[in-house]
């Protein structure tokens, strides 16, 4: 489903509403949720709405999509940028699951994280997606050799390794077998470049790991869009 409008700060808050609702649909039926959320700089506006939202966050786990391996206080880290601009406010006692562990191998790490993130309330209750200009989303870049292994929906992987050109640090991503079982995705995206870039995965385009993401079944993908 597609929510397309005329600002980013439109696009965000709308964005956040669903996340909310999907969040007090789980917790309305269970003890906890999970919340899956990206990097970079298109969510955070929409983080800054979720902190003031009545959410009972203490019963509310967080996870990045993907990150860095850097240490969780590098600038580049995304979960700085979560702690930051996410886990603050009425959203401050929310439970994040951090990537980076110090004295690992983003390999050994990757296994680990792969068991651990099956003992978070599961399935997730909403991921919330970006989308970069070469039509990946997570770490699933379009030059990972891993690619299809994280792409593969029936895959039992749900954590993977990444190495990509596009960033000088190793990276570990949710594959899209783990994204795929949240209740609900959220893909959020700006800017007429990355728009043309959804139509064109949304036509099918098979050069955009995207493509994969918006053609699968299992979880419903809305959109949030702004110029």
């Amino acid at each position: 489903m597609e929510h397309f409008f005329e600002t980013r700060e439109q696009a965000s808050a709308a964005a956040a509403d669903r996340i909310a609702t999907a969040l007090q649909r789980r917790l309305d039926h269970q003890k906890a949720a999970s919340l899956v959320v990206s990097g970079g700089t298109s969510p955070v506006q929409c983080f800054e709405a979720l902190a003031h939202m009545d959410i009972c966050w203490p019963r509310v786990g967080v996870l990045p999509s993907d990150d860095r391996w850097v240490p969780g206080e590098h600038d580049d880290s995304n979960e700085k940028l979560v702690r930051n601009n996410l886990l603050v406010n009425g959203a401050a006692s929310a439970d994040l699951l951090p990537f980076y562990t110090a004295g690992s191998s983003v390999e050994e790490r990757a296994a680990i994280l792969d068991k651990e993130i099956r003992f978070v309330p599961f399935p997730f209750a909403c991921s919330l997606l970006g989308m970069g200009d070469d039509g990946h989303f997570a770490s699933l870049f379009p030059d990972a050799e891993n690619l299809e292994e994280g792409l593969d929906l029936e895959s039992e992987i749900l954590c993977l390794p990444v190495r990509t050109s596009a960033s000088p640090y190793p990276r570990i991503t949710l594959t899209l077998a783990a994204l795929s079982r949240s209740d609900e995705i959220v893909l959020l995206f700006f800017g007429d470049e990355k728009r043309k870039v959804y139509e064109k995965a949304k036509a099918g385009n098979s050069r955009y790991p995207v493509t994969r993401l918006l053609r699968q079944k299992r979880a419903p993908v809305h959109c949030y869009w702004a110029p």
